[in-house]
């Protein structure tokens, strides 16, 4: 026995079939679409599709509306759907219009297959090649990965060093976590930051009375971190009076806060990083050899961006996961000749280059997939799109809001701004003088005429 809006043939189908009419209400449900969602076909034959299948895309981007609008069927698009039991179900979907024997157009056909295994395949793919926060599949990844544990493992200082943006905080915070002392506090310091007097206040803190403003005590970073982890960010850049003091915390184990009378013994683990060659500064005399070697027990060097490309597209995919989760988004990926550019480029600002390049296209892109003209002008050069680029104004101001952001975060410094952009201070500069609004137009008098 049959039911209405069943069909043998569409019943042996292994992806969901339904079909709509006109009014889009659901003429036909195969058994595999009472599969994937979870609708019985009775209950789903005289509704509304959207009120079935309850999908992403349902809204504004419907794929069978599209085709009844073009006339050309969709082939591959992406959607999430939501099932009988409020399960996120990923499909990929087609569809195509129906005619009737006159050749008139009768409604709509849309087949949709259950993408849940191979999204799960790819999580498991992801969580092979992810490290705590840290993404790569390159073999340079992968090493790290490997010693991580053991260095959590031991109670040695660590010396991390990376250019700018390579992730050397996460490195640090992942060592952290999975040592004894995980259950205890993280302490990130920027020693690049702060001046002299301020970076030691802020290390080793002070006593009420110590100084005119002083009236409390306030601990510093390295009580703070006690039994925990302090992380010494930037510690190339600390001059030489503070590099001794540093030198004596390390072998001591105990700081004096400023205006103390008596020592006080911490249980800390140091982690520092650097952008730098610190064995190049000692050489030049710019950093104490002898802290050098206190600091560089352990020592991680964490590849630049451009010396592992084969990890980008497992970044380019957890980077999109995340904006989409922040911003409540559902994009779809890069197109392939966005991966293509970004694999061209050389990412000076490393990861968090990449991050801001696909942050700035989350802004822009108002579809399903980003586009080359959803990419910074600078990577876009020497391309053609058939899809018109983005205004001048609209990427002047989304650059600018970019900038402003940043040098929100860092409280108007433009050096740590610009650190943070992957950018220099004098490129930063440049484009936000560029991306300042146009003055309005000042109309111009017309030539007095001579004619009398």
């Amino acid at each position: 026995m049959t039911h209405p809006g069943s069909d043998p043939i569409l019943d042996s189908i292994n992806e969901g079939v339904f079909t709509v009419d006109h009014q889009w209400r659901i003429t036909a449900f195969n058994r595999a679409a009472e599969r994937i969602t979870g609708v019985r076909r009775q209950d789903a034959l005289g509704r509304q599709c959207a009120d079935v299948f309850r999908a992403s895309i349902c809204e504004g981007a419907c794929a069978l509306r599209r085709t009844f609008a073009s006339g050309r069927p969709v082939v591959g698009a992406t959607a999430i759907i939501i099932g009988v039991n409020g399960d996120r179900i990923p499909i990929r979907i087609s569809t195509a219009l129906l005619r009737d024997q006159h050749g008139e157009v009768a409604g709509g056909v849309e087949t949709f297959q259950d993408l849940s295994y191979v999204e799960q395949l790819r999580k498991e793919l992801e969580s092979r090649y992810t490290f705590e926060d840290i993404v790569g599949r390159s073999a340079a990844m992968q090493a790290l990965f490997d010693l991580i544990p053991q260095i959590a493992a031991s109670p040695s200082t660590v010396l991390i060093e990376g250019a700018s943006g390579t992730g050397k905080e996460l490195f640090a915070r992942a060592i952290h976590h999975l040592s004894h002392r995980g259950k205890k506090r993280f302490v990130a310091v920027n020693c690049a930051a702060l001046p002299d007097a301020l970076l030691e206040s802020e290390l080793f803190g002070y006593k009420a009375g110590a100084f005119t403003d002083a009236k409390k005590d306030k601990p510093g970073r390295f009580a703070l971190a006690d039994g925990g982890t302090i992380f010494l960010d930037e510690i190339g850049d600390i001059s030489p009076a503070m590099q001794v003091r540093l030198l004596r915390v390390l072998q001591e184990r105990c700081i004096e806060p400023l205006g103390a009378t008596e020592p006080l013994r911490v249980s800390v683990r140091v982690v520092a990083a650097t952008n730098q060659d610190l064995a190049q500064l000692v050489r030049e005399g710019r950093f104490r050899e002898d802290l050098f070697y206190r600091i560089r027990v352990i020592h991680l060097r964490i590849p630049p961006l451009r010396e592992r490309r084969e990890d980008l597209p497992l970044l380019v995919d957890h980077l999109v996961c995340k904006f989409n989760r922040l911003q409540e988004r559902e994009i779809h990926g890069v197109a392939p000749e966005v991966l293509a550019r970004l694999m061209e480029h050389d990412f000076p600002g490393n990861v968090r280059e990449l991050e801001n390049i696909l942050e700035q296209a989350f802004v822009l892109c108002r579809g399903e997939q980003i586009q080359l003209q959803h990419l910074p002008v600078e990577l876009r050069r020497g391309t053609s799109t058939p899809n018109p680029p983005q205004s001048t104004t609209d990427m002047r101001a989304a650059q600018r809001q970019m900038i402003e952001q940043a040098l929100a975060r860092n409280r108007g410094n433009r050096r740590q701004a610009a650190r943070e952009l992957g950018i220099n201070p004098s490129t930063l500069y440049r484009r936000l003088k560029a991306a300042a609004p146009e003055p309005a137009p000042v109309a111009s008098r017309a030539p007095r005429s001579h004619n009398r």
